[in-house]
């Protein structure tokens, strides 16, 4: 007398279960890629169709919509801003200064914070914008 198991060896492998833990992570990276946020202080940036992303080690100076102005995170004002941004400034150095102005600032403010900036020995500016979305 031959006894024979009740539960027989699959003999063929079954990938549904493969199949969904790859979409789930699939998924899951889609989701969380969309939440990168954006360091720093929240401003609405101008727009371009060339603006380009750069790696430098810079200086961010950031307009807000109510004129607050911030070196990094800290906050300053326009009066104190060459004094604080000395500090920043390394001599010798070719630094890039950033100004991240929301698009509702006046070209006024930005061009007095960029004079500020001067004054301080800042050389190197560039304006962040971001793409125009299509």
């Amino acid at each position: 007398m031959k006894l024979e198991p009740k539960n027989r060896l699959l003999t063929t492998f079954s990938l549904a279960s493969l199949t969904d833990i790859v979409l789930l992570l699939l998924i899951f990276f889609l989701l969380s890629s969309a939440y990168i946020i954006q360091p720093g202080i929240k401003v609405q940036l101008p727009r371009s169709e060339t603006a380009k992303v750069i790696d430098e080690k810079n200086i961010v100076v950031t307009i807000t919509r109510d004129n607050t102005i911030y070196i990094g995170s800290e906050r300053t004002s326009l009066g104190t801003l060459a004094a604080n941004i000395r500090r920043y400034i390394i001599h010798g150095a070719m630094q890039t200064v950033v100004i991240k102005a929301d698009r509702r600032v006046s070209l006024e403010t930005a061009v007095s914070v960029i004079d500020a900036v001067k004054a301080a020995g800042g050389e190197r500016f560039l304006i962040a914008t971001s793409r125009e979305e299509d």
